[in-house]
């Protein structure tokens, strides 16, 4: 009477649930029977924990494709002509010129396409946190693009630090102190990479942690 009293208080309904143990006085000892209650509408503590893990997911995902796209745009708009010019040539810096920041560009342009497209799949592990499928695509994905963004922010990287600092040995001039708008913008998107690639590397760990929870 007390647990139908109380469930229909609270809403929820009471099951009992009989446990039987084995009783270690001796052989012929009957079994000891335990009773516990288990209530329906209750979410089990390792679900709560999936499903925090999963709103966790879909806003670093929304954060990845704000930063690959950012990075990707300012990248694709750089261009810089000087305002001065001869004969025979023109001083123009543009992102096209090299082909490593045509490989930035690609790169974080097809990993801000595959998050935004991982959306739906990060929306169905918050709604059935206990899916494997869908988390282990995700996992996949998720590392691979992370190899490609850090390949492409490394590779950048390398150029934009030439470009600043040049290199004396091999007679090759510091770009930046003529192109003093070209270089901020270009440091501004390898940034921005590479904050895309710390988000990466937060989501494949939360992902491989929800993981070895199942």
């Amino acid at each position: 009477m007390d647990l139908s009293r109380s469930g229909k208080d609270s809403g929820d309904i009471a099951i009992p649930v009989r446990e039987v143990k084995s009783s270690k006085s001796g052989k012929g000892a009957p079994p000891v029977v335990a009773t516990s209650t288990t209530r329906l509408g209750q979410t089990p503590p390792a679900a709560g924990w999936k499903r925090g893990v999963g709103i966790i997911d879909l806003i670093l995902r929304i954060c990845a494709i704000a930063t690959t796209l950012v990075a990707a745009a300012v990248m694709g708009t750089t261009d810089q002509n000087l305002p001065f010019f001869t004969q025979f040539f023109q001083f123009q810096a543009s992102y096209d010129d090299f082909p490593t920041f045509t490989f930035f560009l690609a790169g974080n342009a097809i990993t801000c396409a595959y998050l935004v497209l991982s959306l739906p799949f990060s929306i169905v592990c918050i709604v059935r946190p206990h899916i494997i499928g869908a988390r282990m695509l995700l996992l996949i994905f998720d590392t691979l693009a992370l190899a490609l963004t850090m390949a492409a922010a490394s590779a950048a990287a390398a150029i934009v630090y030439l470009a600043h600092n040049g290199n004396p040995k091999t007679n090759w001039p510091a770009l930046c102190q003529q192109f003093n708008e070209f270089c901020p913008r270009v440091s501004g998107a390898v940034v921005g990479s590479f904050l895309g690639v710390l988000i990466l590397t937060v989501l494949v760990v939360l992902s491989a942690a929800a993981l070895r929870r199942n």
